[in-house]
């Protein structure tokens, strides 16, 4: 099969969904398919409509040698307008600021700004019901948070499918002294959680490493100095990937405690790496996936919480271990193969 893997992308932006569609289109060529990635324009914030329509008038129904596209498999907004009579989409996040963070972007918007982004909001409900209900074959959610929200706010039917890890050499060399976290830094994160956790253990037994980097940094940096952390907590920015797989392989554990997250590709990437993840109660998909392998520790979203987790797995090397052991077996159900046989034996 044809098939064209299709995801919505601003520019600049390394977001998760990239390295999913990227994933998707070799774990299909590893399957035999010819697939190719398609990148459409999502637009600043308030062009957003614009992209909806740039999307829609995107036929993606042949090749530029007019060859047959035998199947579309698309991602997050505005992507999953684009047009093909086989459609199936893998759903990452709609516009999120007009579902479930509404109610945090619109509480400092003026009366008349509320009312217009009210509006808006309105239609684009209406637009991506459509879109979903009438236009597209198959919807999987890529987490059980994601599946909610469709019921929620359309009552749009979907099934769970969690994407696997990418495919990278993941491997265990040592349960080491150092807690990983890896992400964009931005507010949603939540990486002052774990900085300030760090700062209530006073005596703290091992270090942190951060790695990413956004918008949140220099706030971030900040917090680190007037915690008086430099020495214990540092801030890498972005490495290579050979770097980050090092750190998988190393690190006594991870923590992924954003809020809300759709999915969190970092939780399957620590699990394949044999690491448990601690995680909070509202962080969304990675909660979903430590509950369910019970590889890690789930806490409330406070550095008191947060703090006494990361210090009983530091103290206790046999829980890491005993927890990264459940992980790496979780993670081993979620595999490319069986994915994309969903993916394309869909409709």
């Amino acid at each position: 099969m044809r098939i064209a893997v299709v995801t919505s992308h601003v520019p600049f932006i390394e977001g998760g969904h990239l390295i999913i569609a990227r994933s998707t289109v070799k774990a299909l060529q590893q399957a035999g398919h010819e697939a190719e990635m398609i990148l459409t324009p999502q637009n600043r914030f308030d062009r957003i409509f614009q992209a909806y329509l740039a999307n829609w008038l995107t036929d993606v129904s042949e090749d530029g040698l007019g060859r047959k596209i035998d199947q579309v498999i698309s991602f997050r907004f505005p992507s999953f307008a684009v047009r093909h009579p086989i459609h199936v989409n893998w759903l990452n996040h709609r516009f999120r600021e007009y579902y479930d963070l509404w109610d945090q972007f619109s509480a400092n918007l003026s009366w008349k700004n509320k009312i217009k982004e009210y509006w808006k909001r309105w239609l684009l409900h209406r637009l991506d019901n459509y879109l979903l209900k009438r236009k597209i074959k198959k919807i999987y959610a890529q987490s059980r948070t994601i599946q909610e929200r469709l019921r929620k706010w359309g009552g749009i039917n979907s099934e769970v499918l969690y994407p696997p890890p990418p495919q990278r050499p993941y491997r265990l060399e040592k349960y080491g002294d150092f807690i990983l976290a890896v992400s964009r830094l931005q507010k949603l994160k939540r990486f002052d959680l774990l900085i300030k956790a760090v700062s209530l253990l006073g005596s703290f037994p091992g270090k942190v490493m951060i790695i990413g980097d956004g918008p949140e940094k220099p706030r971030l940096a900040s917090l680190i100095k007037e915690k008086n952390l430099e020495n214990k907590i540092i801030l890498t920015g972005w490495t290579d990937e050979d770097t980050l797989i090092k750190a998988y392989a190393e690190c006594r554990a991870v923590f992924f405690g954003p809020y809300q997250e759709d999915y969190g590709l970092v939780t399957v990437e620590a699990f394949s790496s044999g690491k448990a993840v601690i995680t909070c109660h509202d962080s969304g998909g990675p909660t979903e996936l430590v509950s369910l392998s019970k590889g890690g520790l789930v806490v409330s979203p406070e550095p008191e919480s947060i703090a006494e987790a990361i210090n009983q797995i530091l103290l206790e090397p046999s829980l890491a271990e005993n927890l990264g052991k459940r992980a790496f077996e979780f993670v081993k159900t979620i595999n490319w193969e069986e994915t994309i046989k969903k993916l394309t034996l869909a409709v």
